[in-house]
């Protein structure tokens, strides 16, 4: 057991933020996220929803200091869906990273074409819509 280190964050993901430079991408990806089907670097979180995967991997994963460090997939037009997990992420990336200048949006298959070139995708079991995060991976 080490300290400090949220149990949540397995060891496989444990080495892949570690084996991360500065500027790779990674996705936390809710129950719907074609994981598999865009990258071949999937870690499951099963039983767990994004805000305590975000706020775990917030605390070891520094934010670039880039303007666009912070991705979220957009709502497609004609989807009639609320995103209040969305302020729940602001407030965690607000409290988590003093790079986090606020978040944007990009639409599902610009985000499939990050995630594909992310480092890695985390898929969890949140069923939370349009919850798909990427996180751009700063210096310490």
């Amino acid at each position: 057991m080490l300290k400090h280190i949220p149990p949540i964050l397995s060891p496989e993901l444990l080495k892949v933020l570690d084996e991360m430079g500065h500027g790779d991408e990674m996705v936390i990806a809710d129950g719907n996220f074609p994981s598999c089907s865009v990258n071949d670097r999937v870690i499951r979180l099963d039983g767990h929803g994004v805000p305590e995967v975000l706020k775990a991997v917030l605390t070891l994963l520094p934010l670039d200091h880039a303007q666009q460090n912070t991705i979220l997939m957009a709502v497609s037009k004609g989807d009639d869906v609320e995103t209040p997990i969305w302020d729940t992420y602001d407030k965690l990336l607000k409290e988590g990273d003093p790079h986090y200048k606020g978040y944007q949006t990009i639409d599902r298959f610009e985000f499939y074409d990050r995630a594909r070139k992310a480092y890695a995708v985390i898929a969890t079991s949140e069923k939370a819509l349009y919850a798909n995060i990427l996180l751009k991976k700063g210096v310490c």
